[in-house]
């Protein structure tokens, strides 16, 4: 991990402190540096593997969507899940999510697949896995990452009130198993990937419930419309 080119919100920097002394982040550390050393290409930048805290600080954070890894092909991870950059082709399990949202809100695709003005209002986009080898898919599972943002789930968890958990798919199901349901919305449902988006994905209406939920509670709402890629500033 290049430390210099690190960079993360200060409000993420103050909860999560104590985490960066620990074992498993030095070891996670040596990982990332040996990878670099040896050449290999890590998506996304160093600059950008805690993006989604730094466009969500902690105390704004409403909605959580927990993904799995980074996308591996060149030029399409910049930190949140799901996202690729303006310009980018917009991955299937994102066509998906547009699908879903054209059905659940009537909001069409947007033409492109950045999902910065969602996290920008309070949408955390959270991968388990922070960084991924390029075009090596789940290359960096089980080297700390999933350490580290277990212990970011439970500080959300702890802290707030009223947050809503989006899990598509048995893993983020599985790694949001200890939210407290009584205190937290938790929605669920197969993943929007094409290979199950059609065992319940379509037709969950993960976005409204959100929407409804938040604002039960005294919360404003997602605006899930995207605005034109020229409105989007990286």
């Amino acid at each position: 991990m290049n430390d210099r080119a690190i960079r993360l919100e200060a409000s993420w920097q103050t909860l999560l402190r104590p985490e960066f002394t620990k074992d498993y982040m030095q070891k996670l550390r040596d990982f990332l540096r040996t990878e670099l050393a040896a050449g290999k290409s890590i998506f996304p930048k160093g600059a950008e593997y805690f993006a989604a805290l730094d466009h969500t600080p902690v105390d704004r954070v409403k909605v959580v969507i927990l993904g799995q890894d980074p996308y591996h092909g060149t030029g399409q991870a910049h930190g949140l899940c799901f996202s690729v950059k303006p310009g980018v082709a917009v991955p299937p399990s994102l066509v998906n999510i547009y699908k879903e949202m054209k059905t659940d809100l009537g909001i069409s695709q947007p033409g492109h697949g950045c999902l910065l003005p969602w996290a920008d209002q309070g949408v955390l986009l959270l991968n388990a896995v922070l960084t991924v080898q390029a075009h090596n898919a789940a290359s960096h599972q089980g080297r700390g990452w999933e350490i580290f943002t277990d212990h970011i789930i439970a500080e959300l968890n702890r802290i707030h009130d009223h947050l809503v958990f989006i899990l598509w798919g048995g893993y983020a199901q599985r790694k949001g198993a200890k939210i407290d349901r009584n205190r937290h919305l938790v929605i669920t449902s197969p993943h929007p990937s094409p290979l199950s988006a059609y065992r319940g994905f379509f037709g969950s209406r993960p976005f409204s419930q959100a929407n409804a939920y938040l604002e039960a509670n005294g919360k404003s709402p997602i605006d899930w419309l995207l605005p034109g890629v020229e409105k989007i500033s990286i």
